[in-house]
């Protein structure tokens, strides 16, 4: 079985920046055990499996090199950039999800993609995790926790720049990852994710903590419309908006690669 498969960095306009994802759109759902396989061989941060239900509206599932995910903004965007180019006549499209709910999609004519994401927002934690504690070089202080992450909330962009990981703390803390945090003078906040637990050490961009970062910011920054950065390597950019009904996340993407596998 031939299968076709794209590589696409996403929250960036330039090759060998953002996040990386492959995504492959098929007929009819592949076994859990070969999605794995495949997103194993793949070894990149995500692989977006997409299945067309009707003529906009895609079933979505996610699967790191370790596992199957829940919630992936980055290959979701990437899985959006693959289908509008197929069809130029594809403007707007829906993600269903069995996890958290139906994205809506938008392509917008300056080549950004909008998704709509559910308001993902934090609650504050009285205890901090030992493992947390031990898990960063730079001790938290304030913490948050969503059914996703532990937010670390630095009072310095520097420390959210410079802070190193304990894989082998962090790892203990699953099935939670973990996202540091900050204001920043260049962009409105910045951030930096590590999740050894499900995936590698550090994300690149991390699409899906944004639905919780954003509302944390717009209320500490009392506005709506922010420009975020992820401060990893590769670096990414998303430009957020929180409304009414939940936090808007978008970005740009290209393609790297296209191609098919043999199964």
């Amino acid at each position: 079985m031939k299968l076709k498969i794209y590589h696409i960095d996403a929250f960036t306009d330039t090759v060998f920046k953002g996040n990386y994802a492959a995504v492959i759109v098929t007929e009819k759902w592949l076994s859990d055990d070969l999605m794995q396989s495949i997103a194993t061989e793949n070894n990149l941060s995500e692989t977006a499996f997409v299945k067309k239900s009707s003529t906009n509206k895609f079933e979505i599932r996610w699967y790191s090199s370790l596992t199957k995910i829940d919630f992936c903004g980055h290959a979701t965007l990437a899985a959006a950039f693959v289908l509008f180019s197929q069809n130029s006549s594809l403007n707007t499209l829906t993600f269903l999800t069995d996890t958290v709910g139906n994205l809506k999609i938008e392509q917008m004519e300056d080549g950004y993609i909008e998704m709509l994401f559910p308001n993902r927002k934090p609650e504050p934690l009285n205890k901090i995790p030992l493992a947390l504690t031990n898990g960063l070089s730079i001790k938290p202080k304030e913490v948050l926790l969503s059914q996703q992450a532990y937010f670390v909330i630095y009072l310095k962009e520097k420390d959210v720049r410079i802070v190193v990981p304990n894989q082998e703390e962090l790892i203990k803390l699953a099935p939670y990852d973990v996202v540091v945090t900050s204001s920043s003078e260049k962009y409105d906040f910045i951030s930096r994710y590590f999740w050894p637990a499900n995936g590698n050490v550090e994300d690149p961009v991390t699409g899906s903590i944004h639905a919780g970062l954003v509302p944390i910011w717009a209320e500490r920054l009392n506005k709506n419309i922010m420009t975020a950065y992820q401060a990893s390597k590769r670096g990414g950019i998303l430009q957020c908006r929180l409304i009414d009904n939940g936090v808007i996340v978008s970005g740009k993407a290209v393609q790297y690669l296209e191609g098919f596998i043999d199964i």
